[in-house]
């Protein structure tokens, strides 16, 4: 339970960096501040639920999606998981815009494509950063 939390924590702010370095891509957390009367609370909470969303399409769909591309992933050598990177974060936006606090990205080439590689930068980083326990 405590490796999902801390997997949730890395998405929220891998998702942070992207719409700090983006402008294409914006977390909206009007709910959540106007409920709890502080807008910074508000924006951690938007960001964690996020992420919570971000980790559960990651979790779900993109084994699935990754298994169904291998063949254009093995013949572009490995390119095309960006691709599909880009795809399940775009994912996470149409779900969120069924929730209060809602993803938006503007486009796919370039906001979700450079998202995605942020993302997994960044995911990345804190991951060498944060021990795993199973290790």
């Amino acid at each position: 339970m405590l490796r999902f939390i801390v997997k949730v924590i890395v998405n929220a702010l891998a998702l942070a960096a992207a719409t700090w370095l983006l402008q294409g891509i914006t977390v909206g957390s009007s709910a959540v501040s106007d409920a709890t009367g502080n807008d910074s609370v508000g924006t951690v909470v938007a960001y964690l639920f996020i992420g919570l969303i971000f980790g559960i399409v990651n979790a779900v769909v993109r084994p699935i999606i990754g298994f169904l591309s291998l063949p254009i992933t093995c013949l572009t050598l490995g390119l095309f998981a960006i691709v599909i990177n880009a795809a399940m974060l775009m994912l996470t936006s149409w779900l969120s815009s069924y929730t209060p606090i809602g993803l938006h990205i503007d486009t796919f080439f370039w906001d979700a494509v450079l998202g995605a590689i942020i993302i997994s930068v960044v995911s990345a980083v804190i991951g060498w950063v944060v021990p795993d326990k199973e290790r």
